[in-house]
C-alpha cells in the first residue's frame, strides 16, 4: 500500500522538484516586499501572475477546480483559500500569501503569513508560534519517520499558547500532481501512524493555527474562502519538503524571507 500510494522520487525527479521549488521561492522573494499597507490583494495577484508567466511557468491555482485567481490571499480571520480582489491591506492586518507554480510539469508550493505594518503583540505572537511550529515539525523528521510525528511536534509547539490547530485542512504529497499521498495532518491522528516518510517522498507541511476556536466556516458565496467560526485570527506557514537519505530537505527555502529562528 505504501509503495503504491506514495510516490518515491528518483534522483532525476528530485532535481525536477528542486527546480520547481526554487522558482517558487524566488517568486515569494519577489512578491513579499510588495505586500504593504494600501495595496490590494488583487494587485498582488496580478504581479505574481505576470512574474510567473514572464519566466515561462504556469500558475497552478488559476483554474484549479475552478479557483479564479493565481494565488490565495488569506487576511486576518481567513484560514486559507482567500480569493484576491479589491480588498486593501491595512495597518495591523496579517495576510497569508500562498503560492504554487508548475515548472516543467512539477509543482512548487509554499506560503508565508506577512505582517502589514505594525501589529498587536497578540497578533505577532500567533504568527511567531505558527512559524516556529513549522520548523518544530521539520526538525523531528528523519528517513523512515511516520507522518504522525509531524502532528505531535506541531501540537507540542502550539497548545501551551492556548491556540488551536486546524483539522479540516492539511498538508499533502506533491510532485507531478498538486495534491497526492501522503496526507499530512497537523495534529496527531491514528491513521498517520501508518504513513512512512521514506527517502524520495515529497510533501508539504503547512500548519494553520487559530487564535481562538478550531472550527472553520466555508464561505458559501464563493465556495473557497475558509474562516474561523469565532472570527479570531488565523496564521499559516508552508514549505515543500523532500525526504532524502540524509533527512528532510526544505525545497522552498527563500533567500530573503524568514529562516528558522527568525523573530517577527
Amino acid at each position: 500500500m505504501q509503495k503504491r500510494n506514495i510516490p518515491l522520487l528518483n534522483e532525476e525527479q528530485r532535481e525536477s522538484m528542486r527546480r520547481a521549488s526554487r522558482f517558487n521561492a524566488q517568486l515569494m522573494d519577489f512578491i513579499r516586499p510588495q505586500v504593504l499597507p494600501g495595496v490590494t490583494t488583487g494587485a498582488i495577484d496580478q504581479l505574481v501572475a505576470e512574474y510567473t508567466r514572464d519566466h515561462g511557468h504556469t500558475p497552478a491555482c488559476l483554474g484549479y477546480h475552478g479557483f479564479p485567481k493565481t494565488i490565495c490571499t488569506s487576511i486576518n480571520e481567513v484560514i486559507c483559500h482567500g480569493i484576491p480582489d479589491d480588498t486593501v491591506l491595512t495597518e495591523g492586518d496579517i495576510v497569508n500569501v500562498d503560492l504554487t507554480t508548475i515548472v516543467d510539469g512539477w509543482y512548487g508550493d509554499q506560503s508565508e503569513t506577512i505582517l502589514i505594518g505594525n501589529v498587536s503583540d497578540e497578533t505577532r505572537n500567533l504568527v511567531q508560534v505558527t512559524f516556529d511550529s513549522l520548523y518544530a515539525a521539520i526538525n523531528v523528521l528523519q528517513p523512515g519517520s511516520k507522518v504522525i510525528e509531524i502532528g505531535r511536534a506541531i501540537a507540542k509547539a502550539v497548545r501551551p499558547h492556548g491556540y488551536s490547530i486546524v483539522r479540516d485542512y492539511q498538508g499533502h504529497g506533491i510532485g507531478q500532481g498538486f495534491h497526492q499521498d501522503p496526507g499530512v495532518p497537523h495534529y496527531p491522528t491514528p491513521g498517520a501512524r501508518f504513513q512512512i516518510l521514506r527517502p524520495g517522498v515529497c510533501f508539504t507541511i503547512e500548519p494553520m493555527i487559530n487564535q481562538g476556536r478550531v472550527e472553520t466556516v466555508l464561505d458559501k458565496s464563493d465556495g473557497w474562502t475558509v474562516r474561523t467560526r469565532d472570527g479570531k485570527l488565523s496564521a499559516q506557514f508552508e514549505h515543500t519538503i523532500l525526504m532524502t537519505e540524509e533527512g528532510p530537505e526544505i525545497l522552498t527555502r527563500t533567500e530573503h524571507g524568514p529562516q528558522e529562528g527568525h523573530r517577527f
